[in-house]
């Protein structure tokens, strides 16, 4: 069961400790599950699991590749590894060998990738991630999850070594926000309906379900009812979800820190394509590259706030009255 909190709040750790502490409890409890990292082991938040579990924590240092090929050899020997990097070094970079020696070889591994989009903030453009889920997406079978907060990643992490099978998880590292109580149960392929609404629906996804939120609060201001959803998988999307808010609502605006292209846009308009057409509007960084910034300042940078959520909801809403 998902429980909202009724105001955003601050989580005590950030995603990175919450993943950390969700392994060692995991791996607690079952010896198969080992962690790799690429000379990150702080910066992803993993030295207690490395303290705790040394033989089952390997540092390759700044070889990703050849860490992914590892990931894929511990796996066809019967563990559960877990390969962790910046977004960047975890998709892009590695890709072939995702694809190759894990994916097509029907290995189980776990990718998890740090500080998507601009996130990365001072890491600047080269360590920007805006393709991440368009290219992992290419991949069969692959699924694809992006924790809202803590409550959540703390629940998917369970799911994920459950799976038998290549999943990417993105995390923002040293994120906070806390939107859902503690307790709360997700399912992977299956959103969740945080707010509802009979004008428009903002489908979303990390970091933009809190500026969502804010918009559907500012939307309401102006007689609009907005229905918001945390789309936190991205593959396999919930076609059932997206399709209901066609059919109730007749109007989507989707939300996503990743290039406007193959991501959770693509995937929303793909699914609406082929079922029941409906004016669709999309906000994400539109064909791209980052840069050195803070947080705050890129999210304005590249238009990924709560206010233009709001102008493509006005946008939107024309196209669906014939304006």
């Amino acid at each position: 069961m998902v429980k909202v909190l009724k105001e955003q709040g601050v989580y005590p750790v950030e995603l990175r400790k919450a993943y950390c502490q969700s392994l060692m409890k995991a791996a607690a409890g079952n010896e198969k599950i080992a962690a790799i990292n690429c000379d990150l082991c702080s910066s992803m938040g993993i030295t207690d699991f490395a303290k705790a579990y040394p033989e089952r924590s390997l540092n390759v240092g700044i070889m990703e590749s050849n860490g992914v090929g590892v990931a894929a050899g511990l796996s066809a020997a019967g563990m559960i590894p877990f390969f962790h990097s910046f977004a960047i070094f975890s998709t892009r970079r590695v890709y072939d060998q995702i694809f190759m020696s894990c994916s097509y070889a029907g290995l189980n591994v776990k990718i998890l990738g740090g500080d998507p989009g601009v996130t990365a903030t001072y890491n600047g453009g080269t360590h920007m991630a805006f393709e991440d889920v368009g290219v992992m997406r290419c991949i069969p079978g692959v699924n694809i999850l992006e924790a809202s907060d803590a409550v959540m990643l703390k629940n998917l992490i369970p799911q994920m070594i459950a799976h038998y099978g290549v999943d990417y998880l993105r995390i923002n590292r040293k994120g906070n926000v806390q939107i859902y109580e503690e307790g709360s149960e997700f399912t992977i392929g299956k959103a969740v309906i945080l707010r509802e609404g009979t004008d428009v629906s903002l489908i979303a996804s990390g970091i933009m379900v809190p500026e969502a939120l804010k918009a559907a609060d500012q939307l309401e201001k102006e007689g609009i009812r907005a229905k918001v959803i945390d789309m936190f998988t991205i593959k396999p999307i919930d076609r059932d979800c997206i399709l209901e808010c066609a059919e109730k609502t007749g109007a989507i605006v989707t939300a996503e820190n990743h290039n406007i292209f193959n991501g959770l846009g693509s995937a929303v308009a793909e699914v609406l394509a082929e079922n029941r057409p409906c004016p669709m509007e999309r906000v994400g960084v539109q064909d791209q590259f980052g840069e050195v910034g803070q947080q705050d300042y890129l999210m304005e940078r590249f238009g990924l706030t709560a206010e233009v959520i709001c102008e493509k909801a006005k946008k939107v809403l024309n196209r669906k009255k014939g304006l």
